[in-house]
């Protein structure tokens, strides 16, 4: 008795033909997450008001660099991770000596010297007196 078995499809070239479609959708799956991840960052920085300089400071890496593979991966970083964090955890804001803290706004107007307003200078300029809030 003699028993012959063939596979019509080349095997091997099957699953060669499978592990690219595999390589090329893990690739491509981990392209787009972290695309996903970059614009959703940078959305949020943008969003808080802290401006798109801020928000472009957000990068991607996707590995490999070309080409594809089962174990792509990608990496989102910023090039300001201690601006960021410090947004991001909100750490307190003192004065030099620890007593007050006086934040000039648009409204104060510019020093005589032409960098920003103290307290002092504002104060002999409007002729008023500041108040100060604990």
């Amino acid at each position: 008795m003699k028993l012959k078995l063939e596979i019509s499809p080349d095997l091997a070239a099957l699953m060669q033909a499978e592990i690219a479609a595999g390589e090329k959708a893990v690739t491509s799956a981990m392209r787009e997450a972290g695309a996903g991840l970059k614009s959703a960052w940078r959305g949020q920085i943008t969003g808080a008001g802290l401006g798109t300089r801020l928000g472009n400071s957000i990068r991607l890496a996707t590995y490999p660099k070309g080409g594809e593979s089962l174990n792509a991966a990608a990496l989102v970083w910023s090039n300001a991770p201690v601006i960021v964090g410090a947004h991001d955890t909100g750490p307190l804001i003192r004065s030099r000596n620890g007593f007050w803290l006086a934040l000039p706004t648009a409204a104060a107007g510019k020093s005589t010297r032409g960098g920003r307003i103290t307290p002092g200078e504002w104060e002999r300029r409007t002729g008023l007196q500041l108040r100060f809030i604990y």
